[in-house]
């Protein structure tokens, strides 16, 4: 059985080592079924996609739009190292999951536009709706035509890139989910995150631009008290169905 290869952009230990975690859990995954590869403290390695399953990117404070001669430089390098995978995932059709920052990496490398122009949303539970596309699609058969999911985001998809599927969406950002090809997937929501995910995540990025600082407190309270149980089955079958 092949494992799946986790990529992670995270710099923050307790931030990367919650998002893994909460993959595991979430995902139904085996340790021993993962290679967890930390971009920001490697570079990435030379990869043969062949002896994985399927690949899926984690989310972090880095944004693809922003200006590449203010970027960190190890920021800068895991994008770029990200991206470097990109042709061959699409090309291959190789089964992908991108939470978060995946979908900004997916539509920048399909020639699609990434900005903060619009459709950034605030920390904290959103409602998704399931597209009429999206209902038919194994990921998400079957699943309420709405539900919650937990966001929080800087820039977005501005536009549906060429040669993909429009899955899911919300009112405030409407490329929710995507599809390229049959097996390549992204998603704007962290499918693995639930309260307790995103209260830490709340504290450790308290001032990383998401939020006021002194809203906080607040926030924190919103995401524990909010009912997201649905997107972590997507996660779920997207494990299921290539593992």
């Amino acid at each position: 059985m092949k494992p799946f290869l986790v990529i992670q952009l995270r710099p923050e230990d307790e931030a990367a080592d919650g998002e893994y975690e909460a993959f595991l859990k979430k995902g139904g995954l085996a340790p021993d079924r993962v290679r967890r590869i930390r971009l920001d403290q490697a570079p990435l390695p030379a990869l043969a996609l062949d002896d994985y399953a399927g690949v899926i990117v984690g989310g972090g404070p880095g944004c693809v739009s922003d200006d590449p001669a203010e970027k960190d430089p190890i920021e800068a390098r895991v994008e770029a190292d990200c991206l470097s995978i990109m042709p061959e995932i699409t090309s291959r059709d190789m089964p992908f999951l991108g939470c978060c920052y995946g979908i900004g990496i997916l539509a920048h490398h399909l020639g699609a536009e990434v900005s903060k122009a619009r459709y950034g949303e605030p920390v904290g539970p959103v409602e998704c709706r399931v597209t009429e596309e999206g209902a038919r699609d194994p990921l998400l058969e079957g699943l309420p035509p709405v539900f919650d999911t937990l966001v929080g985001h800087k820039e977005a998809v501005q536009a549906l890139p060429e040669g993909t599927v429009h899955l899911m969406a919300s009112g405030p950002c409407p490329f929710q989910m995507i599809r390229h090809g049959q097996n390549v997937y992204a998603t704007q929501f962290h499918p693995e995150a639930d309260g307790q995910v995103f209260a830490d995540r709340i504290r450790i990025y308290k001032n990383r631009g998401y939020f006021d600082p002194s809203e906080a407190e607040a926030l924190t309270r919103r995401v524990m008290d909010s009912d997201v149980t649905q997107p972590e089955r997507i996660l779920r079958r997207f494990v299921t169905r290539y593992g």
